[in-house]
């Protein structure tokens, strides 16, 4: 005798979701707004306890930066929206197109939209009940990877029926990671009609106390320029490791990526090429921060030729890195 299926019984399917930082709907104002309020409320992301930080936040910065901050967005956004946004979209869906009927792939924002429970959700419905959560932070940061799993355990919270899930590691030191991101930069810079004298590898900031309290993102950044440099072996490239967007007062990790611009070009430098290693997909940080502002700061300190390289994006160095990790990380499952 057959037990009666229940309508509403889990599938045994698997589902992969992308996740990266996020970004405003628009280039607005206002949509900057909604996206920094969300953003700068994050614990994980302003650790000052919030009876001293919201005041700040509310009555000051979003009256203040998103003005500021749309006006950087107008710069880089295209057709398709926000690059963040429209480059995770095409790397989930090719992806998707290399894993085949196997495996549902799915992406969200970890701040803005899609949102992450709602994916989780939805993944859910069509019948995975086990999901690999894929934060595309290379290096293991407590505002990054950590409050991505944060959201995903509020959107569990919420759910009598919850998936089964794994993590995808931090691979900042992975051989896969490592030799994509050497093959990437060695094409692109010999495409360039300059030899660069130095490669600098920008890395997104974080406060100084953040390493203090033992937050391994700092030995992460360091050791991912420490393997590319060695697998890149360009004996006439000097590699420089900085760290960009610097925010408020406080101390913050260095070099900082604008200073260290203009002191290579006062110092004679006059050949640049800018590569950032820890972000998966091109953003405002990129496009906006380093390719435009960072030119002009290298460029009007005396510096003659300046680069500012893609990152891995959704091209096929990157998607075949993207593709070994979580086939590595879907063993078992599959």
């Amino acid at each position: 005798m057959s037990l009666p299926t229940s309508p509403t019984a889990p599938g045994n399917g698997i589902g992969v979701l992308l996740v990266n930082l996020g970004t405003p709907d628009a280039p607005t104002p206002q949509a900057v707004k909604r996206y920094l309020r969300e953003f700068l409320s994050d614990r994980r992301v302003v650790e000052i306890p919030p009876i001293a930080w919201q005041p700040i936040l509310r009555g000051i910065i979003l009256n203040t930066r998103p003005k500021k901050s749309a006006h950087a967005y107008q710069q880089v956004w295209t057709e398709a929206g926000s690059p963040l946004a429209a480059i995770t979209a095409e790397q989930a869906a090719r992806l998707q197109a290399r894993m085949g009927d196997a495996v549902r792939v799915a992406y969200a924002m970890r701040y803005g939209q899609p949102a992450i429970a709602t994916q989780i959700r939805a993944l859910m419905d069509a019948g995975c009940e086990r999901i690999l959560l894929a934060p595309l932070y290379p290096q293991y940061c407590g505002a990054t990877t950590a409050t991505v799993v944060d959201a995903v355990g509020d959107a569990l919270k919420a759910m009598r029926a919850q998936p089964t899930l794994r993590v995808l590691p931090p691979y900042y030191d992975d051989p896969a990671y490592i030799r994509a991101l050497a093959a990437d930069l060695s094409a692109r810079m010999d495409a360039l009609p300059f030899e660069p004298e130095v490669l600098l590898l920008s890395f997104h900031g974080m406060p100084e106390r953040t390493r203090t309290l033992g937050d391994p993102y700092y030995s992460h950044c360091l050791e991912t320029a420490r393997l590319l440099e060695a697998a890149l072996a360009r004996p006439n490239l000097r590699f420089v490791t900085t760290f960009q967007s610097r925010f408020g007062r406080a101390k913050w990790l260095e070099p900082a990526t604008d200073a260290v611009l203009v002191e290579e070009a006062k110092r004679g430098t006059r050949r640049m090429a800018v590569a950032a290693p820890g972000f998966a997909a091109d953003c405002l940080e990129t496009l906006e921060e380093l390719a435009i502002r960072g030119r002009d700061q290298f460029m009007g300190a005396g510096g003659e030729a300046f680069a500012a390289l893609p990152c891995l994006n959704a091209e096929m160095v990157g998607m075949d890195m993207l593709e070994t990790l979580v086939r590595r990380e879907l063993e078992g499952w599959l």
